[in-house]
């Protein structure tokens, strides 16, 4: 299992649908990321600056790396468009974060 963090930044004031969004998040789409891979996978925010960390357990030999080009994870990324930073494709804007420290 390979722990992978990343940074996101969420647009001022979209703090509650950002939320509600994953509150309802797709059932296709969780299972989407699980079929890649994604094990435990949180999301936190830091309300003061509008960025969201994220922490994911890729499984081994998972296809993690196909999972943008999936046609519901960009559906997913449109919906999500309006209130995250964007790349012109539409992905979001992750900011990979080495980890420093873990601890069981």
């Amino acid at each position: 299992m390979k722990r992978i963090g990343f940074k996101m930044r969420m647009k001022p004031g979209c703090g509650a649908e950002y939320k509600k969004r994953h509150d309802e998040i797709w059932p296709e789409l969780r299972e989407l990321l699980a079929q890649h891979g994604a094990r435990d996978y949180t999301i936190f925010l830091d309300e003061e600056t509008n960025i969201l960390f994220a922490i994911n357990h890729i499984a081994d030999g998972a296809r993690a790396d196909e999972l943008n080009a999936q046609p519901l994870m960009q559906k997913w990324f449109a919906h999500m468009g309006d209130i995250m930073d964007t790349h012109p494709d539409g992905t979001p804007v992750m900011i990979p974060l080495p980890e420093v420290f873990h601890m069981d």
